[in-house]
């Protein structure tokens, strides 16, 4: 367990890192949607539920902890943070291999919601609309979709919370002896 305190990062700076990097995520993802034009399918929209809970947890979680090193309270939090995260990794990494054909995707992967009072409406909608497709990369760079950014991004979030917790069991001797 030497290695958890010698890591320059204090407990306190966590929910900080989490809530800083889970804005920068989401604000690159929306900017990659309403800037750059690249309409998200419903899995990109699906991996965007982590940060919905993850900025507002980590944003309290470091407000309570600001004090402290680390306090209970803030530790419920970082553990639904760390939860959060980890569920992320493994929406991310299923979307990431239906990107690269690894396996099958979901048959209704759209993310496209039409209503229209008639029919001709309703044809005229249906012209304009581009479905985005899950198993497709609009974006790569070295190689990487934005799926796989995302699939690291929350190994790193959830790498941080478990780091957090662990000094935290260690330092109030909850670590089995």
């Amino acid at each position: 367990m030497s290695l958890l305190t010698k890591l320059p990062i204090a407990n306190r700076q966590v929910p900080w890192l989490i809530f800083g990097i889970s804005v920068v995520t989401l604000c690159a993802a929306l900017a990659f949607e309403h800037i750059g034009g690249l309409a998200p399918c419903s899995l990109c929209l699906q991996q965007r539920y982590a940060y919905y809970l993850l900025i507002p947890v980590s944003l309290i979680a470091g407000i309570l902890s600001r004090e402290t090193n680390l306090g209970l309270a803030p530790v419920v939090l970082i553990v639904l943070c760390t939860f959060a995260a980890a569920a992320n990794v493994v929406l991310a990494g299923y979307h990431a291999g239906v990107e690269y054909k690894w396996w099958e995707g979901p048959q209704g992967c759209t993310g496209v919601n039409l209503m229209a009072g008639s029919l001709d409406e309703f044809r005229q909608q249906l012209d304009g609309v581009t479905v985005p497709r899950c198993d497709e990369v609009p974006w790569s760079l070295f190689g990487i979709s934005m799926a796989g950014y995302n699939f690291l991004i929350s190994i790193l979030l959830t790498a941080l919370g478990s780091i957090a917790l662990a000094r935290y069991w260690t330092m109030t001797g909850l670590e089995e002896e």
